[in-house]
Order: C-alpha cells, then sequence, then structure tokens
C-alpha cells in the first residue's frame, strides 16, 4: 500500500480531515466513471480498465492538486 505524506497535504492547503472529505468525493465520481466503462466493456471487450484502488488513485489526485475544491466556510 502507498503511503502518502500528510506534510503535502499542508502544501496544498487541507488538514487531514478535509483531505479526507476532498479524496472521498473525488473516489466516488472516479468509481462512477469505471462503473460506467464496466458497462461499455461489454460492447468492446478491448478497452482498458485501471486496476488500481480507487481510493489511494483519489488521495494521490488531491495530492498532486489534480482535484479542485472550494473550501467553505459557512459553518
Amino acid at each position: 500500500m502507498e503511503k502518502f505524506p500528510i506534510e503535502e497535504l499542508e502544501k496544498i492547503g487541507l488538514n487531514n480531515y478535509e483531505a479526507v472529505i476532498v479524496a472521498a468525493q473525488h473516489a466516488r465520481y472516479l468509481n462512477t466513471k469505471r462503473l460506467e466503462r464496466l458497462q461499455m466493456l461489454e460492447e468492446d471487450p478491448s478497452l482498458d480498465i485501471d486496476a488500481r484502488k480507487i481510493t489511494a488513485v483519489a488521495l494521490k489526485d488531491v495530492l498532486d492538486g489534480k482535484v479542485k475544491f472550494v473550501r467553505s466556510d459557512s459553518m
């Protein structure tokens, strides 16, 4: 299992709790896209499906800055 440095979260302006929420939302999005591709796989068996764990991909995307988020201070 890949380890993700917590120091990287501070660089992008997230604390641990915010990172979990953002990564979970992104993982849901990635899972939806994967399920769509799996349904298309029946029609076109040559499609390539990413076999990596969705949660690990989502965390990596958050740390790499590929996921855009807006902090809501309404609480």
